[in-house]
């Protein structure tokens, strides 16, 4: 017997009893919460398409609201937002070690084409990569697009509400702004370092996740040490001030 239908029996047994007892509507919650509990990530946001099913790391982490279908391979150590939508229906998306895809991003190609996000990519919230190679550890901004057959070199970052055309190819630490984006310098190594550290905290935000992420009823007070900041990272405009 599936480990799943296990839990799901579990959670009806106990609600026959009074002191167990749960409304219908709370027990689809209360599996959500046992699986997590169990340290099983929430499969059913994962799809087959045509035979071929996403392969995922074991470190890695899928937040449960991501919708991840069909070739989609994802290493070691890469999240996944809430909302992220990774579509290997038509093609193919290569996720390497590292990478992260923040949430409501959306990652898709045309028919027989491969997307690949190489070791450390950092793609931020509500971005857009269409059919585009994102180079080693190279930031995609805020709500950009990446369009089709576009390249990222290695250490490049290119910022927020960026639009980058079809085919454009962007060269090794390049610092890329605009719509249509435009190579405005390069890359100096404070702010690649300061990508970097970013990048880190969020190759350990998988294993954080799997820790400590659970469903939940509200508090009506804000405890103690509510307002307790670790502001060790800071933007970078702030940094350079």
């Amino acid at each position: 017997m599936g480990k799943n239908r296990v839990l799901r029996l579990l959670v009806g047994a106990l609600s026959l009893f009074p002191i167990f007892a749960v409304r219908h509507s709370d027990t689809d919650k209360i599996f959500v919460s046992l699986r997590l509990f169990c340290g099983k990530s929430i499969r059913s946001m994962l799809y087959e398409f045509n035979g071929f099913r996403p392969v995922v790391h074991e470190s890695a982490f899928i937040h449960p609201t991501a919708i991840v279908t069909g070739r989609v391979a994802i290493g070691r150590d890469v999240y996944i937002g809430p909302g992220a939508v990774l579509r290997g229906d038509w093609g193919r998306i290569e996720i390497a070690d590292g990478c992260n895809v923040q949430e409501n991003c959306v990652i898709h190609m045309f028919p027989g084409v491969a997307v690949e996000l190489h070791e450390s990519a950092h793609i931020g919230h509500g971005a857009i990569i269409h059919g585009a190679i994102i180079g080693r550890n190279s930031l995609i901004g805020m709500n950009a697009v990446v369009m089709d057959e576009a390249e990222i070199g290695p250490e490049c970052i290119v910022g927020a509400l960026s639009f980058v055309k079809a085919g454009e190819k962007i060269p090794a630490r390049s610092l890329v702004a605009g719509n249509p984006a435009r190579i405005l310098r390069e890359v100096s190594d404070e702010m690649l370092a300061w990508k970097t550290e970013g990048t880190r905290l969020y190759q350990q935000l998988p294993e954080q996740c799997r820790r400590s992420v659970r469903p939940c009823e509200p508090l009506r007070e804000k405890p103690e040490g509510w307002e307790a900041e670790d502001a060790s990272y800071r933007p970078w405009k702030s940094r350079t001030q």
